[in-house]
């Protein structure tokens, strides 16, 4: 089950419709500010969520947190995602990808102004829960919107980015705490710093709003609500115009075959497809990135590290996910999506065995123990880290891509919230060892399904992998 079979392709061009005058045929250039533009999305997502990493020690001091609560304080945004990507897919079919993504951007600097001021943890909680609207509304739309636009030969390279933008969030981040919480002493972060660290995010989310209104709307939601001009002039940029009528008239016949009912994502073929993105968003969760990225400086802290060496640490973090993304971005339209997840997984499931033997036997002096969680990170970002989200927005059809990506996404988020609320408890209750190897264990089960039931959609366009389900 490791390939699709192309269908034949029928589908003649027809003009009858022309793109508007004056307008370039085909720019690199256009399609890079496109999806530098969506991805900012991703770098909001990564920025949002990991923020709490610094801040969850200081917010523990300050509000006296139990470890359930410390779990309930890192969570609380992520509880806002789950809605915010549940409702997102609907909205944006109804009134568009690029409207949505404009209210995400509003809510990511209500959210960062907001949590940055409270004296008591209900309104901190609010805060943060407005602001996980925005992430979960942005974590499906954004690689939903790139998809959309992207030519099929560099479709995963260009949704990868929304990965790297995520990356390159998690990273600046890191390094704005880091020199928050270094710089002054542990009072000053206890009563001061931590507001600083989840204020900061105010500038990117005035950036990603501003930008938003300098690139157009989907080309296929467009074709689906009747506006084929502005659609076919988008494509035209994107593909050139001989290439531009042909994938209009895909896009046309692929809406004509379609239902836009929750019903047919349950139907023979596109049954295999929801579960496939279902699993997908799951288990890129449960395997214990998350852990890492919200808890890393604690858990070295819990390990000896002192503040300082901590948040060091946790940029070496950083730094080698954002290199091992850009192994994914050179590879993801060369090896294949199901290759790269083979390998990657089959890595991370060594580097969890690994990081649970060095809990148990006490192994944290000297670098083993570091050098493991790195090789975990390296193998996560070069595979599991952008994969899901270049399938899950490559598989579905274009009338009901939105709602399908939004209960695919839903699903992440739901184990997004079970390991950011599980791990403080399991590394308090069970230890880090056996803590590992539960991710260990998710890690396995994903690697037999990637064998088994994950097919190959490199090259192939939108409405191509669309028709060949179904043929399973």
């Amino acid at each position: 089950m490791s390939e699709f079979k192309r269908p034949e392709n029928t589908m003649m061009p027809t003009q009858t419709t022309t793109p508007r005058a004056g307008k370039k045929e085909s720019t690199t250039a256009f399609v890079l500010k496109v999806t530098i533009v969506a991805a900012l999305g991703g770098l909001l997502f990564g920025y949002d969520t990991a923020v709490i990493a610094g801040a969850i020690g200081f917010l523990q001091i300050k509000f006296n947190l139990s470890a359930a609560m410390v779990g309930w304080a890192a969570s609380s945004a992520i509880w806002g995602c789950v809605v915010g990507a549940m409702f997102a897919g609907l909205l944006s079919d109804r009134i568009g990808r690029k409207k949505v993504l404009l209210i995400t951007a509003v809510l990511f600097a209500i959210s960062a102004i907001g949590s940055a001021i409270p004296n008591n943890l209900t309104h901190f909680i609010i805060a943060r829960f407005i602001g996980g609207l925005g992430v979960g509304a942005a974590s499906m739309l954004s690689p939903l919107y790139i998809s959309e636009i992207a030519p099929a030969h560099i479709r995963g390279t260009l949704v990868s980015l929304y990965q790297l933008a995520i990356v390159i969030g998690i990273n600046l981040v890191y390094f704005i705490n880091m020199q928050i919480a270094t710089q002054n002493s542990e009072a000053w972060n206890v009563d001061l710093g931590w507001r600083y660290m989840l204020g900061s995010e105010t500038l990117p989310a005035v950036l990603f709003l501003v930008l938003l209104f300098l690139v157009p709307e989907s080309p296929r939601w467009l074709v689906k609500n009747k506006r084929e001009a502005e659609a076919l002039d988008t494509l035209t940029r994107v593909n050139g115009r001989e290439r531009a009528l042909e994938v209009m008239q895909e896009i046309k016949v692929a809406l004509a075959q379609e239902t836009g009912t929750v019903g047919e994502l349950f139907k023979p073929g596109l049954r295999v497809a929801l579960i496939v993105g279902v699993v997908l968003a799951l288990f890129s969760q449960i395997t214990g990135i998350n852990a890492i990225i919200y808890y890393a400086p604690e858990i070295f802290k819990s390990i000896g590290f002192a503040t300082e060496s901590a948040f060091t640490q946790t940029l070496f973090i950083g730094l080698v996910n954002t290199v091992f993304t850009f192994v994914a971005l050179w590879l993801i339209d060369k090896a294949g999506r199901r290759a790269l997840l083979l390998w990657g997984v089959g890595g991370m499931v060594l580097c969890l065995l690994s990081v649970g033997i060095c809990f148990y036997f006490n192994i944290t002096e000297g670098p083993w123990l570091l050098i493991f969680i790195l090789g975990f990170i390296a193998c996560f970002a070069s595979s599991l880290g952008p994969i899901p989200w270049v399938i899950i927005s490559e598989i579905f059809p274009t009338k009901t891509r939105g709602i399908a990506m939004s209960f695919c996404t839903v699903v992440l988020w739901i184990g997004v919230v079970l390991i950011t609320q599980l791990t403080p408890m399991l590394l308090e209750g069970v230890g880090g060892a056996f803590t590992f190897w539960i991710f260990m264990v998710n890690a396995i089960i994903l690697l037999l399904f990637t064998w088994k039931m994950i097919p190959e959609t490199k090259q192939r366009t939108l409405e191509e992998i669309e028709l060949s389900w179904s043929h399973r």
